[in-house]
């Protein structure tokens, strides 16, 4: 089935003229169809537009289009629900946005479709990225295509179950605390979060400004590599954009990593991850061993701080950028019998309960009298976070974790418990507070025997790299992946 192809065996399939882009498109939209009952990854698509783009894809082919210049030509992505599409519904999986269409497309979907892509799609979210499980939309429950009875992860679930459910070849999500890479785990797809600065985030509806990014779910890594390569490089309406040159990152698959020194932090290989989650990583360690690179032993001593500082730092963020939702200039609106009124039965209405705790504690850290003892105390050990990883990347080349600690666990089962919810992101936090990049690739599965019942899960490995490091990430991802078989393995959904 086209649908079921990477991205990078489809464009090779249209460049042969052996399918058309609407082929393609239309064996996504009848798995949709088909699938998308039991899995609920999609909040909307517009069927007749998506089948318009394809059309479009095959004329310019027909034509002779270069598929070096239109490295997606044809190729069906969609995206996360926080992201701006001309003309689409904008809701961050949230009421309080009603019936928005947003009015412009992001610098992320102006280069999709520069590159040929066929942009479709809203996929389901936690509420304005808040969230670690797809349980905190105000829609639906998104599920895990490996068992339909558990999370797929989040805020980015929708985007991760979309790509391993094959309803699209790629998506796109955001990752503030590991909302791409904790997903992509617990789905069995790659997740990749670029440095920060490197994709511009203009068009993106901010949580916490200065921790997310945008980054790509596939079903390898060569397909990572080149959706990064068109995602990147510097953007005059996003400030905090970098101007770094742009790597040909497919480029940087050598398949050679003889030499490289690996880091494993202490403070990661803890007691409390899944046993199977462990034995997993460590497998892993040794088969990169076998490929040549050598592992070292590292420390990142402050990592014990980083929820901490993370659930700090990204409230008070929150608590500012969603002070504009507020019933006045678009969006949703109850009235009340006063200005104030408004204000509080809108958002009262319009955000759910995750976000207005998020909203509760960001305004309390940052209030008089709280700001120096908090924001300004979480900001300083954010720096020295920051420090110990590139300390630690002047004796290793990269550092590899779980991504974590747990598989998949039951829909429902921490959801009364948010600080347990907030521990499923302890490895992937630390990568955002330090701007680094960060991705997540199979590393194997759950025995269902050994405490999973009936189902096989996916278990993820996360790789961390310097600073615009990512041609170093994507070859040490894309090594390991061609020599063992994880990523081949396809969920057997049954709806």
């Amino acid at each position: 089935m086209l649908n079921e192809l990477t991205l990078s065996q489809l464009t090779h399939t249209l460049a042969r003229r052996e399918a058309s882009a609407r082929d393609a498109m239309q064996a996504c939209l009848d798995r949709i169809a088909r699938v998308d009952g039991a899995v609920k990854a999609f909040l909307s698509y517009d069927a007749p537009d998506a089948l318009a783009q394809a059309d479009a894809a095959d004329r310019a082919i027909a034509a002779g289009a270069d598929f070096r210049r239109q490295p997606l030509l044809g190729v069906p992505i969609a995206v996360k629900d926080v992201l701006a599409v001309k003309d689409q519904p904008l809701n961050c999986a949230s009421k309080i946005l009603g019936n928005f269409r947003s009015p412009y497309d992001a610098t992320v979907i102006e280069k999709l479709r520069a590159a040929g892509a066929i942009v479709f799609g809203r996929l389901n979210m936690d509420e304005f990225a808040m969230g670690s499980s797809t349980e905190n939309s105000a829609f639906q429950t998104t599920r895990n295509p490996w068992d339909t009875s558990r999370i797929p992860g989040g805020s980015s679930g929708g985007s991760a179950a979309a790509v391993a459910a094959h309803e699209c070849l790629a998506s796109l999500g955001s990752d503030t605390g590991g909302s791409i890479r904790q997903p992509a785990s617990l789905c069995g797809c790659v997740g990749l979060k670029p440095t920060y600065g490197r994709v511009s985030r203009y068009g993106l509806v901010a949580f916490a400004s200065s921790l997310d990014q945008i980054g790509p779910f596939t079903k390898d890594v060569c397909d990572a590599a080149t959706l990064l390569e068109v995602l990147s490089g510097v953007d005059p309406r996003d400030s905090t954009s970098v101007p770094q040159p742009v790597p040909h990152y497919a480029g940087a698959l050598t398949g050679d990593i003889k030499g490289l020194k690996l880091g494993v932090p202490k403070e990661y290989m803890i007691p409390g991850i899944d046993p199977a989650v462990d034995a997993a990583v460590r497998a892993a360690l040794r088969h990169f061993e076998s490929l040549g690179a050598e592992i070292v032993e590292i420390s990142l001593p402050h990592t014990d701080y980083a929820v901490a500082t993370y659930y700090i730092v990204a409230t008070a963020e929150a608590s500012a950028n969603l002070a504009r939702f507020d019933g006045i200039r678009y969006g949703a609106r109850v009235e009340g019998t006063d200005p104030v009124a408004l204000y509080a039965n809108t958002r009262g209405q319009g955000f759910g309960p995750e976000v207005k705790r998020r909203i509760i504690l960001g305004t309390y850290v940052l209030s008089s009298g709280y700001y120096d003892a908090y924001y300004l105390r979480a900001q300083k050990v954010r720096t020295l976070i920051r420090r110990d990883f590139l300390q630690a990347f002047e004796k290793v080349d990269a550092i590899v974790t779980p991504t974590t600690p747990t598989p998949a666990f039951k829909i429902g089962e921490k959801s009364e418990d948010p600080l347990q919810m907030y521990l499923s992101d302890i490895f992937t936090i630390s990568c955002n507070l330090a701007g680094i990049p960060g991705l997540s690739l199979p590393c194997g599965f759950t025995n269902p025997k050994l405490g999973t019942g009936n189902s096989k899960l996916p278990i993820g490995l996360q790789l961390l790299g310097q600073p615009f490091g990512e041609a170093t990430l994507l070859n040490l991802a894309h090594t390991y992946e061609q020599t063992t078989a994880w990523h081949r393995e396809k969920p057997k959904l049954n709806p």
